[in-house]
């Protein structure tokens, strides 16, 4: 086992002893294991997978980075829901919303405004459909 903190701008997301760590780096997706070696990574946006002892915690991130010295690992990214906190309705509509804005953008900033809300809409459900596959009663 080892400790877990993912810690955003406002505060601590997460905070508990995990398994592993599957998070997406700059270089490609990457898993963190106990006793790890030390390591320093930029991270992009996307799912972060924390697999505990009972279960497996899904986290959509924005960008940030990951330490570990196989002790701890410590995420400080700029944004993590978790996927407790995600409603499918919530999501759909802010991606259709952030479509909308995109079809509607008058400059390059709300050109990058909409594109950035479109971004986080889609890994937020990205996040959702594993979770569905992975409690589909048909998944192996």
């Amino acid at each position: 086992m080892v400790k877990l903190s993912i810690i955003t701008p406002i505060g601590k997301v997460f905070d508990d002893e995990v398994i592993s760590v599957t998070a997406p780096s700059s270089e490609g997706e990457i898993t963190v294991l106990p006793h790890h070696e030390s390591l320093f990574t930029q991270l992009k946006e996307g799912v972060v997978l924390a697999r505990t002892e009972e279960d497996e915690e899904y986290f959509s991130i924005g960008g940030g980075y990951l330490e570990t010295d196989g002790k701890q690992i410590t995420l400080l990214v700029s944004r993590a829901m978790g996927q407790r906190e995600l409603d499918e309705e919530v999501v759909i509509a802010a991606k259709n919303k952030a479509q909308q804005m995109l079809n509607s953008a008058q400059s390059d900033e709300d050109r990058h405004e909409a594109v950035m809300q479109l971004r986080r809409s889609l890994i937020d459900l990205s996040l959702l459909q594993k979770v569905k596959r992975r409690r589909s009663p048909h998944n192996g």
